[in-house]
């Protein structure tokens, strides 16, 4: 059956943008709570939106909005640096031209995944968007990907879901849709999986391919 919706995560599958966001990590947790952490520790915190992150894990309570405000300003900067978009645009612009259906499924909060779509211009291409503060279980929970199913009426067997993270691979699974892992930016969450995915793509080639032989893409 060929495909008609494709679900994307956006930190590690879309866009590099995890080291932008390890680094205003690292630097609010440093100044305002006087926590060193590293990527493995962050990437253990992942799941909630950004300001969830920050509440929870920080000590002094008093801070976190000030952290937060700061985490945002840093994040903002760097996107200009961000140069692994080719390969990326180049698929997007596929799939639209092949009527197909793009949606995002991110842990992001809509103010960090609105910052980085508009600055990397790529928000034109996605007819729908479930960010971590428009479900109330984040991945792994399935409820992001239902959400995208219902939004568009497909049946899971026409919708993929493509993302770099454990969690990613595990709400695909759990909602019953073919699931892909991919390591094709220069930074991502899971090298190796507790639960296998379909297939583990390292370049959007072997991806376009794909949906080739199966006769959805011309």
């Amino acid at each position: 059956m060929t495909t008609e919706l494709i679900l994307f995560d956006f930190d590690g599958t879309l866009a590099d943008t995890l080291p932008l966001s390890f680094a205003a990590f690292k630097r609010v947790f440093k100044k305002h709570d006087g926590q060193d952490v590293t990527n493995d520790k962050l990437i253990s915190m992942f799941g909630p939106t950004e300001d969830e992150i920050i509440a929870k894990n920080f000590q002094n309570k008093e801070v976190v909005q000030n952290a937060i405000d700061e985490y945002y300003d840093l994040y903002g900067q760097g996107h200009s640096e961000i140069n692994d978009l080719h390969s990326i645009i180049v698929l997007l612009d596929l799939l639209k031209e092949n009527n197909k259906q793009i949606a995002v499924i991110t842990g992001k909060s809509r103010k960090a995944f609105d910052i980085s779509s508009e600055a990397l211009k790529i928000s034109k291409y996605f007819d729908y968007v479930v960010t971590g503060d428009d479900v109330e279980r984040a991945k792994p929970d399935p409820e992001g990907v239902y959400k995208a199913i219902q939004f568009f009426g497909s049946q899971a067997e026409k919708v993929v879901f493509l993302g770099d993270s454990h969690a990613d691979i595990m709400a695909g699974k759990s909602a019953g849709v073919r699931t892909y892992a991919v390591q094709w930016l220069s930074t991502y969450q899971t090298t190796a999986f507790d639960i296998q995915p379909d297939a583990i793509f390292t370049n959007t080639a072997d991806f376009i391919a794909l949906l080739k032989n199966e006769g959805s893409l011309r």
